[in-house]
């Protein structure tokens, strides 16, 4: 499960994203470690992430970052960095989420490169049930420290053979060949994101090997549940006003990176607003009441329109990045490669029940016995994107749900009922929408209400 530590204000930007007994942030300070000056190599330079201790004390890099150039990256590019947490995993015997490699294995070295000074690759050798994600580089021909990367508990990863060349050393006329490549994470599941963390994986040779494996962290955007709004009760014969909740009923926090903010750059997001909050908050809303005080039955009919609308979904997902129902991953100016999914539970997308698409009317048709009175009613979701400082990144937009149909009926003299019925779907008008992402989208058809009546006396 995926939480986030609480925080002062003040201190946003140091607050870390924790999986179990995982703690990850992220620094924009580096180390310079070896570059290409003097060899015929394209431009590049290879750099340690350094988080400050006075700030981020106990966490390590990944592994090392290679830029191809040799300009200075400090505060222009941004890392993932880990700490172990001081409490331990929710299953004790999962051990520690971090340990340092027990070795490294040399992947490549700069002789006969012509640069001005020595450099080398290295890969890391976890332990058992560990993965590195990432090589480190040395600024001599030995080894690195055991100190200068952490490798990670293989089930707070998640394993991609997906990877995009960074740099490679063609030209440089040294002896040995290497090629630098960063991870591609992999497609997510419903409620889940996995995290690139911005090092690379150096391999010897221009061609990555047969089962080549890179590793994502492991995220869950968990969704915390408040209560849902309680159904009204029909109490006469005109219905009472409905209060507004007091709380979002759905609530997923999402990480900086995640969010496009029209505000900020992202690299301000950090400092800003290092999380989001898109909230869910249901409520019932009034179709239509009617009181019958003839000697016979009555009908009744009102017409609901669906609060959703396909362009302001459409809007808020260019305007933030976030999709409903499919996944969604790292834009152009984005620091890092994510792939992210939101819940079903939170967005309302799973098929077939997806009435995200239909925009259609709900017609809603009730029977109603003498001298009773009857009010209809569904549930509107409401979604907004709120910054850590409680602002609205964007307008609200709306959902209604054509399965919530409430029915509450009164009787003067008798207590208030209340019977909830279920839709009866008309046959649908189909249309074909082009599919996005691995999800299909199919409209549901527009649905007609069962007539109901009141068998109370």
């Amino acid at each position: 499960m995926t939480i986030y530590d609480n925080a002062q204000v003040s201190d946003w930007q140091r607050e870390p994203i924790r999986v179990d007994n995982l703690l990850i942030n992220f620094t924009t300070e580096f180390l310079s470690i070896w570059d290409t000056y003097g060899s015929n190599a394209e431009p590049a330079s290879f750099w340690r992430p350094t988080p400050a201790a006075d700030v981020l004390p106990g966490y390590f890099p990944l592994g090392d970052v290679v830029h191809p150039g040799r300009d200075n990256i400090n505060n222009k590019k941004v890392v993932a960095v880990v700490c172990e947490a001081s409490t331990p995993a929710a299953d004790p015997e999962k051990g520690k989420a971090l340990s340092a490699p027990t070795d490294f294995e040399l992947v490549w070295k700069d002789s006969g490169s012509g640069a001005t000074k020595n450099g080398s690759v290295w890969r890391p050798l976890p332990p058992e049930g560990y993965v590195a994600l990432g090589s480190v580089c040395s600024n001599s021909h030995e080894k690195p420290s055991r100190n200068a990367v952490r490798c990670v508990r293989a089930d707070l990863v998640s394993a991609s053979a997906t990877c995009d060349l960074i740099w490679n050393d063609k030209g440089s006329g040294a002896r040995q060949s290497i090629s630098t490549w960063s991870a591609a994470p992999p497609v997510a599941a419903s409620g889940e994101m996995h995290l690139a963390p911005g090092t690379f994986a150096g391999v010897s040779g221009y061609a990555l090997p047969a089962n080549f494996l890179v590793y994502s962290l492991r995220l869950h955007l968990a969704v915390r549940v408040n209560p849902k709004p309680t159904a009204p009760v029909l109490l006469g014969v005109t219905p009472e006003p409905l209060h507004a909740p007091e709380q979002p009923t759905y609530t997923a926090r999402l990480p900086w990176f995640a969010v496009k903010d029209p505000l900020f750059t992202p690299l301000e997001q950090r400092d800003h607003s290092p999380f989001y909050q898109l909230e869910r908050t249901d409520h019932y809303v009034l179709v239509g009441h009617g009181h019958n005080s003839g000697q016979d039955s009555t009908t009744f009919r009102w017409s609901a329109q669906r609060a959703q609308r396909t362009r302001g979904q459409w809007a808020f997902s260019t305007l933030t990045s976030i999709e409903f129902g499919v996944q969604w991953g790292a834009q152009t100016l984005s620091p890092f490669l994510f792939s992210a999914r939101l819940s079903h539970e939170l967005t309302q997308c799973e098929m077939p029940n997806n009435e995200w698409l239909d925009t259609s009317a709900i017609d809603v048709v009730a029977v109603v016995d003498s001298h009773k009175a009857v009010a209809v009613y569904l549930i509107q979701s409401d979604y907004s994107l709120v910054r850590a400082d409680g602002t609205p990144v964007t307008t609200t937009f709306s959902y209604t749900d054509g399965r919530s149909l409430h029915i509450s009926q009164y009787t003067p003299g008798a207590p208030a009922s209340t019977v909830a019925v279920a839709p009866e779907a008309r046959v649908p008008e189909v249309t074909d929408i082009p599919a996005t992402d691995n999800d299909s989208a199919t409209p549901l058809a527009e649905t007609a209400l069962e007539e109901v009546t009141d068998t109370a006396p």
